[in-house]
């Protein structure tokens, strides 16, 4: 009798999600509110094993809030810098502890790493890339190991390179998600207030985007939310959110899916 044919191992070394499912994504949810969307996406697993990350900002809570409602045992990554205002510490345990999340992570720097690029804690202060680099970029990445899918905070007013946000897209082979992409700032004042939600300590004080306490400023009257982040230096982004271009399908005459013996 003879033996059935040998099946071939092949490399599958495309992304776990392309842009042609992100686009499908956009389109089915479509119109849909933010909170059926959200737990329509948990129930049937759609980003597959997905966290939301957050900054504990100053709007955190509202996209904190959602995704506590639509599911309490998604996971919430915090990016610890050591750089960070002992207000936000604080507020990240309010937060969790009042929405009732039963996984919450804190990622930091590796202390070797800081040892050897940043000895004296202020390379923020001439290299402002680099420390975010090491403080916030790196640890970020640590953080996503494992992860399918992750939820992002970011909304297009922010600043003009947020704007035409997607719900869905795709980074580095994730799918990133944007719930709260479209909405503006009335939007979420309305959701603060309709909700009762817990505000950062100190956005009372001029503080509208907050990340680490050195490069954070107080914003004026009529600047942009973000124009108090790295005051006085070309930079409006700390590096987690990269540009995102459209995957190809796999070709399957690419050595890289071509079958490994």
């Amino acid at each position: 009798m003879a033996e059935p044919a040998r099946q071939i191992d092949v490399i599958d070394a495309r992304p776990a999600f392309t842009q042609a499912e992100a686009d499908a994504l956009n389109a089915r949810f479509e119109g849909v509110d933010t909170l059926t969307m959200l737990k329509t996406v948990f129930a049937e697993k759609l980003a597959g094993n997905v966290a939301v990350v957050s900054s504990f900002g100053t709007e955190s809570a509202v996209l904190l809030d959602l995704v506590a409602k639509a599911d309490k045992n998604v996971p919430v990554i915090f990016v610890d810098t050591l750089k960070m205002f002992a207000e936000t510490l604080n507020y990240r345990d309010t937060l969790i502890a009042s929405f009732g999340f039963t996984d919450s992570r804190t990622v930091a720097p590796i202390a070797d790493v800081i040892a050897k690029k940043d000895e004296t804690g202020l390379r923020w202060s001439y290299d402002p890339d680099g420390c975010c680099e090491i403080r916030k970029v790196e640890p970020m990445k640590r953080a996503k190991d494992g992860l399918d899918a992750w939820i992002s905070g970011r909304k297009a007013f922010q600043s003009v390179t947020r704007q035409n946000l997607p719900r869905f897209e795709v980074e580095d082979g994730r799918l990133k998600l944007n719930p709260l992409g479209d909405w503006n700032k009335a939007d979420l004042e309305a959701y603060f207030d309709r909700e009762n939600l817990p505000r950062h300590p100190l956005e009372a004080q001029g503080y509208l985007s907050i990340g680490c306490e050195p490069c954070t400023s107080k914003v004026k009257a009529g600047e942009d939310p973000r124009a108090g982040r790295w005051r006085g230096w070309d930079k409006v982004e700390c590096g987690i959110h990269s540009p995102v271009t459209p995957i190809p399908a796999a070709d399957p005459e690419d050595p890289a899916n071509l079958p490994a013996f």
